[in-house]
């Protein structure tokens, strides 16, 4: 009979995997070197993941769905449209710079060719109430006609743009948290007040 698979040694491979693809890079992370990170054979990882694409789909959903709580679980349903999205800014902030390493990996297996659509999509379903705000504050003219994947793109450049500088000036992050917002809001808004 077959052990039961364990949640702990499911966990400690993909963080194992975060780590090599982090110091490595996506296509330069063997197997090998991820098995070794994690302190199992590598035939171990092979029975959590049938294959490297499969590790990657799940380490990517994993880190999507802890940003998507981050970000949305005190998400403000109600109230301006600037303060709804300051809070995004700021909780976006918060976790980046609490978690570099996560938002680096996450960074590369957002363009790779391996994650799924379906990957993508149940990455994507948490955030959807975004978008939803973010339609809706168009249509009402409060935010510039501008491409939801425009406006998203821009606010998430600002923002690592905001995490670096927090980080070189941690004596001034509060004011670079700031200015990061304003440019951002600035970009986007039809009145700037």
């Amino acid at each position: 009979m077959a052990r039961p698979k364990s949640d702990d040694k499911r966990n400690a491979l993909l963080l194992a995997a975060e780590q090599v693809f982090a110091e490595r890079g996506l296509a330069a992370a063997p197997t090998s070197a991820i098995s070794k990170q994690a302190g199992v054979a590598e035939g171990t990882l092979f029975t959590y993941f049938r294959t490297k694409d499969e590790l990657v789909n799940a380490l990517y959903r994993s880190i999507k769905l802890e940003l998507a709580d981050a970000l949305m679980a005190q998400f403000p349903r109600r109230g301006p449209v600037r303060h709804r999205l300051e809070y995004l800014w700021n909780a976006f902030v918060d976790w980046g710079v609490a978690n570099p390493q996560r938002l680096n990996v996450l960074d590369q297996l957002s363009v790779a060719d391996i994650v799924t659509e379906e990957s993508k999509a149940v990455g994507y379903e948490p955030f959807a109430e975004i978008e939803a705000l973010a339609l809706h504050s168009i249509k009402t003219e409060i935010l510039q006609a501008y491409p939801c994947e425009f406006i998203a793109a821009n606010m998430k450049a600002l923002a690592e743009t905001t995490m670096g500088f927090m980080n070189a000036y941690p004596d001034e992050a509060g004011r670079y948290r700031q200015i990061g917002f304003d440019v951002f809001w600035n970009g986007v808004a039809r009145d700037k007040a």
